[in-house]
């Protein structure tokens, strides 16, 4: 039987990683900065706002909403996507434990 070294550690440390995993390509980040300045859904073609094709526009895409941090609906031959309010705010929540922690800890070196 094999072990599983993620097992060791928290289910939020666990949590985090995965998140920070999801956030950790340029083109992600775009791609949340794009829906988060519509402040709609939007069910055009993403992949016209980004240097990138649309397979791997779809990628970052999916990559996002099988973490939660989008949704994605659709709306006819269309998928609707939109960011998720509340695991965006879950986020912000852990990032800002994480770095209060280390900060008030930091003035060791």
């Amino acid at each position: 039987m094999t072990y599983s070294k993620a097992a060791s550690f928290t289910a939020e440390e666990q949590q985090l990683a995965a998140l920070a995993k999801a956030l950790s390509h340029p083109a992600r980040i775009a791609i949340i900065k794009l829906l988060a300045r519509q402040k709609t859904c939007i069910s055009g073609d993403i992949a016209l706002d980004l240097p990138l094709s649309r397979t791997t526009v779809s990628q970052h895409l999916q990559e996002l909403k099988a973490i939660g941090l989008i949704k994605g609906e659709i709306d006819g031959q269309k998928v609707c996507y939109c960011l998720n309010p509340e695991m965006m705010k879950q986020v912000k929540t852990q990032f800002n434990a994480l770095f209060t922690l280390v900060l008030e800890s930091c003035d060791c070196c």
